[in-house]
């Protein structure tokens, strides 16, 4: 039994990729521009607690980021670091073993590969799938 419903094969995750790139750089920009304001997105407050939140404000890039985030999670796309840009796609290998096609940000494409267990610290070349 596998823990994703959705998988990608090589070229679909790739198309994929494609079409979300320009929404994950808005991530990772709408994500630096919180973090510049002084917002943790991760409390849902500015940082020293100061800042509208009693009034359920939250800031308009917040929102944005929220928007974005449940567009590519919704394509069955696994986002595993806002900061960078990173994101898996889940994947059968030829032997069945359900592992993610890793990306981030900074990378050209899709040239990495890990278990799901191992998590970044695992990536394999895409070259050893």
């Amino acid at each position: 039994m596998y823990y994703h419903k959705k998988h990608f094969t090589l070229e679909e995750a790739k198309k994929t990729l494609d079409t979300i790139r320009p929404d994950i750089e808005r991530m990772v920009e709408l994500k630096q521009e919180l973090d510049e304001m002084g917002y943790d997105m991760y409390k849902h407050t500015f940082f020293g607690g100061v800042g509208p939140n009693g009034e359920g404000f939250h800031p308009p890039e917040l929102e944005e980021l929220v928007d974005i985030i449940q567009s590519i999670v919704e394509q069955g796309v696994e986002i595993k670091g806002i900061d960078e840009g990173l994101i898996d796609f889940p994947h059968i290998r030829d032997n069945g073993e359900e592992v993610y096609l890793c990306w981030k940000a900074d990378e050209p494409g899709i040239e990495y590969w890990h278990p799901i267990p191992d998590g970044f610290r695992g990536r394999r070349h895409i070259s050893k799938l």
